[in-house]
């Protein structure tokens, strides 16, 4: 564990609000959670996304990656209120793809949760991955104290990944888990989080650039600028 996230006692103290929307006559919170007032802005990376779950199409010219924790409060709220806005905005319109990595440093049970869901994504595939994804958000503990308790225990995992998938394939995700197959994924996100300076989560990039912006729009305007960079 980095100096980074041993001094990060609860992500969601250092995080910024913010509202927008306006879909259709409905007026739709968007809630954004990063702590991008704590971090500078770097410049462009280039990232391997090989084998990284995503939403959206292979074809989509521009790259979103969420960097999340499955046991931090924020990313819960972003997956549940955030995230159907930008796929409805921008991944079905085939604007952009959006990934999601792993940058798990609230518990122990956070990097369980994170390699076992890319053991999931391993041996199941972007589909049930996604599912399994969403649960483990639906599912996360409400009351902050748990953010320092061991929640995400195996039992706790397999016993999610039986609401989507067989028998078979849940012993398919637990001996890759045993045999830590899913750990050089876990460390590949970690490694690229640390390399971009990432010091909160959520937190998201557009082709390899933080996203610094405050609403929807900005962040509808930063891809299609990476877009038609790409032109």
């Amino acid at each position: 564990m980095t100096d980074r996230k041993k001094n990060t006692n609860s992500s969601s103290s250092k995080f910024i609000f913010w509202i927008i929307g306006l879909i259709a006559v409905c007026i739709i919170g968007f809630i954004f959670l990063g702590n991008h007032s704590k971090q500078e802005s770097k410049p462009k990376e280039t990232i391997d996304y090989s084998g990284q779950p995503y939403l959206g199409k292979k074809t989509a010219p521009v790259s979103i990656i969420e960097f999340g924790d499955y046991k931090c409060p924020n990313c819960k709220n972003f997956a549940e209120n955030v995230i159907p806005v930008i796929q409805q905005q921008l991944v079905d319109t085939g604007k952009a793809k959006l990934y999601f990595l792993n940058d798990s440093f609230i518990y122990t049970d956070s990097t369980r949760a994170a390699k076992f869901a890319e053991s999931v994504y391993q041996e199941l595939g972007n589909k049930t991955f996604w599912k399994f994804h969403d649960l483990l958000y639906k599912k996360q503990p409400e009351d902050s104290k748990y953010e320092k308790m061991d929640v995400y225990n195996e039992t706790f995992l397999t016993e999610t990944l039986k609401e989507v998938a067989t028998e078979n394939d849940i012993t398919k995700v637990i001996d890759n888990f045993h045999a830590k197959k899913s750990d050089s994924a876990w460390k590949k996100d970690m490694d690229l989080a640390d390399k971009l300076g990432v010091t909160g989560t959520p937190t998201l990039f557009v082709d390899g650039k933080l996203f610094e912006g405050k609403t929807l729009d900005d962040l509808t305007k930063m891809v299609d600028k990476a877009a038609k960079a790409k032109e």
